[in-house]
């Protein structure tokens, strides 16, 4: 098989979105299975390749070609923005930007997603055959784990001037995350809160835009709260630390595709308050503690019933260790090549 993935023109900019996706599954190519695969631009695509994999797509953006010379591959990683098109405002040429993605779509020869539940919108949104969406499910980085070594940990504290118990938040400040409510509870609880993500920090950016007004109000709720703390993006390393120190990790969204950070936080041993929305319960099957995203005072209390009680930190802890193991880059690998296999045959 000679097969070409490519690489997006602004990779660098897409740090834990499709540069995380594209980064880990290189790496379990390259460890796993290492043959025929290269990584191009997609300037470089030539008639020579039997297979071209798309790793991003974006329904607003032409990330993909309408007319095609080689059998293609994309992954949709999810619709969120379609789904809740009041939320996601796309404009007329956003509306012409899609009509063209959904065709490309369409030829494309086979569709891999994150979910089912995105599964399910790729179905109902592009209108293509069930048989063409292949579901592989992500997985954390192999760097997510329980830490043995507490010194790193202490230097983190000093790094970011953490309080001894605190609440995680890791992800971007879309209408799906649902944050202000996430913050009007943590208000409400009176309780230590450390929020990681780019965009929580940004100052310049358009406050007026439908897309952002979350993060406006994030911001207001927040500003001069003593407790809660907006470190921005952070190192990988800085992350496995930080997950490792919360003594829950919470992120009541609305929906999500897949809800990686929910998975990283199982495999460091955070117990996880969450919701069953999108795929989030299909991916922690049980092994989270599940609130109600609409209800603050319900998110408050999930929060409050694992950050006070001991046991239960422990017994979310382990459960949510159980569960990270079912998700392997390795497993991704395979089950990717699966679906190069079956388009070639």
């Amino acid at each position: 098989m000679n097969i070409g993935i490519v690489i997006p023109s602004n990779l660098k900019h897409r740090v834990r979105g499709t540069g995380y996706y594209l980064e880990n599954l290189k790496k379990a190519f390259l460890k796993y299975y290492p043959n025929n695969y290269s990584f191009i631009k997609a300037e470089d695509i030539s008639s020579n390749l039997d297979l071209v994999h798309y790793p991003f797509f974006e329904p607003f953006f032409l990330t993909l070609p309408i007319f095609k010379k080689n059998k293609t591959i994309v992954t949709v990683h999810d619709l969120t923005p379609l789904v809740f098109s009041k939320f996601f405002p796309k404009g007329l040429r956003g509306l012409l930007k899609w009509q063209l993605q959904k065709i490309a779509l369409k030829n494309s020869d086979a569709i891999i997603t994150d979910s089912n539940s995105s599964k399910k919108d790729i179905l109902k949104f592009v209108g293509v055959s069930d048989a063409k969406v292949k579901v592989v499910y992500l997985a954390p980085g192999e760097e997510f784990k329980k830490l043995k070594d507490l010194k790193s940990t202490q230097d983190l504290k000093n790094k970011y001037n953490l309080p001894e118990k605190f609440v995680l938040y890791v992800g971007d400040v879309t209408w799906n995350k649902n944050l202000p409510r996430l913050v009007k509870a943590i208000i409400k609880l009176d309780i230590p809160f450390v929020m990681v993500g780019k965009a929580l920090i940004e100052d310049n950016f358009d406050k007026d835009n439908p897309w952002n007004q979350d993060l406006v109000e994030v911001q207001k709720l927040v500003e001069n709260n003593k407790k809660i703390k907006r470190l921005g993006f952070v190192s990988t390393s800085d992350l496995v630390g930080l997950y490792n120190l919360a003594a829950v990790f919470a992120m009541p969204s609305v929906y999500e595709g897949f809800g990686l950070p929910v998975l990283e936080a199982m495999s460091c041993g955070t117990p996880v308050v969450t919701t069953k929305k999108g795929s989030l319960h299909e991916t922690t099957e049980g092994n989270a503690f599940y609130v109600d995203p609409y209800d603050i005072d319900n998110i408050a209390e999930g929060i409050k019933m694992i950050f006070m009680d001991d046991k239960m930190q422990k017994d979310f802890s382990q459960k949510g260790l159980n569960q990270a193991k079912k998700f392997t880059w390795q497993k991704t690998a395979r089950e990717t090549l699966d679906v190069y296999k079956n388009v070639l045959e």
